[in-house]
């Protein structure tokens, strides 16, 4: 029974560090109906204002007729412009829709496995690693080969490709020094962006204020200072008054801090806010989910002593004891040492246990067959970790509370 429970597969507890595969789908679709939205709105707009300027003129007279079936040919072609927008609207939310019908399947399919050691298990979890590496190369601007990885793979629709990559083209562009990329996605994404109140456009808005008092062009910068920047005094009066203060002092000043804000390290503080609008934006978590995997994966394998100033038997030859634990193991001692270790509710201990006096516990019966096969004499034990003998008088008895 206790090994049957061991084995007993909880869907749940795996599905908690998947749940960016059904949330971004789903973000998508709002963003992609919201955005529908908007350009049915304005040319239902348009048109219907359009429409009634021309019927008037018609009937009033102020229009010939060929200049009325000119305004009506107008009309039209926006209205089959509109029609094209929104095929490209239904051909991406097609795509959306597969997506998360093959991310939906993906998933169910982990509750169809009875327990960990069925195959079944081994081949989700392999295409659940095969999911990580591609995240991990795409966070790290490998797109090619995250892209060549999912199609060997055949999980194309478990990745998300074309959202990382898209982020990572904004980014890189801020990184050299160009606005206009970033400037482009936040008027696109401007509807989802207005209620968490972000101040990526306003930071952008104010780096190109910068860059014309850098260039001296002081017209051009009060022009746009009074057109992007003075509108937000309200919600950002300080960032304000600091933008005003630039006029005061040129690129090369000391003083803070117009000195920090002339940096050309901002640049990487627009590069990182943009990554930290775009993952909040789309529910996307901060860290690579290969990186979260493996601390709770190392941190659920990790105990007290993976880390105790007594060397382990890999590295100590005096020792007795060969040791199975994988964080002890010279590729992750250093990956886990600074993570915490789980709380077990449940633990294995020895019979009959014993402490020796340097604090370390083990079975009375297993010490004192160590103890004899490595020829000390009777009375004599010694501790297979440390490899330090002590009197067996110097044993006491541990009582488990």
């Amino acid at each position: 029974m206790a090994e049957l429970t061991f084995t007993k597969l909880n869907p749940e507890s795996h599905l908690l560090l998947d749940q960016p595969l059904l949330r971004l789908p789903v973000e998508l679709s709002r963003k992609n109906f919201k955005l529908a939205a908007v350009h049915v709105e304005h040319d239902k707009k348009h048109l219907l204002g359009a429409l009634k300027v021309t019927a008037n003129d018609s009937l009033s007279g102020k229009k010939t007729p060929s200049e009325t079936l000119g305004s009506l040919d107008s009309m039209i072609n926006r209205m089959k412009n509109l029609k094209r927008k929104m095929e490209g609207f239904h051909e991406e939310e097609k795509t959306t829709h597969r997506q998360a019908r093959q991310r939906l399947e993906h998933l169910h399919s982990l509750y169809q496995v009875p327990s960990l050691v069925d195959a079944k298990y081994d081949e989700w979890s392999r295409i659940r690693l095969n999911r990580l590496l591609a995240d991990y190369l795409l966070r790290n601007g490998y797109s090619e080969s995250a892209r060549a990885l999912a199609k060997e793979k055949g999980i194309e629709d478990l990745v998300d490709l074309d959202v990382f990559v898209q982020c990572h083209k904004v980014e890189e562009s801020l990184r050299r020094g160009s606005i206009q990329e970033c400037l482009a996605w936040c008027s696109e994404n401007r509807e989802l962006t207005r209620k968490t109140n972000n101040s990526l456009e306003f930071e952008l808005r104010l780096q190109q204020f910068i860059e014309l008092r850098r260039q001296g062009l002081l017209p051009e910068a009060q022009q746009h200072a009074r057109k992007f920047i003075s509108s937000t005094a309200d919600q950002r009066n300080l960032e304000v008054q600091r933008a005003a203060g630039l006029l005061a002092y040129s690129p090369g000043t000391r003083a803070e801090p117009y000195r920090s804000m002339y940096s050309k390290s901002r640049w990487d503080f627009l590069a990182n806010l943009f990554l930290k609008t775009h993952h909040e934006l789309f529910s996307l978590p901060a860290r690579p989910l290969l990186h979260l995997a493996l601390s709770a994966g190392l941190s659920a394998l990790k105990t007290p002593s993976c880390h105790s100033i007594y060397a382990s038997s890999s590295s100590n030859a005096s020792s007795t004891t060969t040791t199975v634990c994988p964080i002890c193991s010279t590729e992750l001692n250093e990956l886990a040492r600074n993570l915490r270790h789980v709380q077990h509710n449940k633990s294995s201990v020895e019979q009959d246990p014993i402490v020796l006096p340097n604090g370390r516990v083990y079975g009375r019966g297993r010490l004192l067959e160590m103890s004899a096969k490595v020829g000390l004499e009777e009375g004599r034990v010694k501790d297979p970790t440390t490899s330090e003998i002590f009197d067996i008088s110097q044993i006491r008895k541990v009582f488990i509370s």
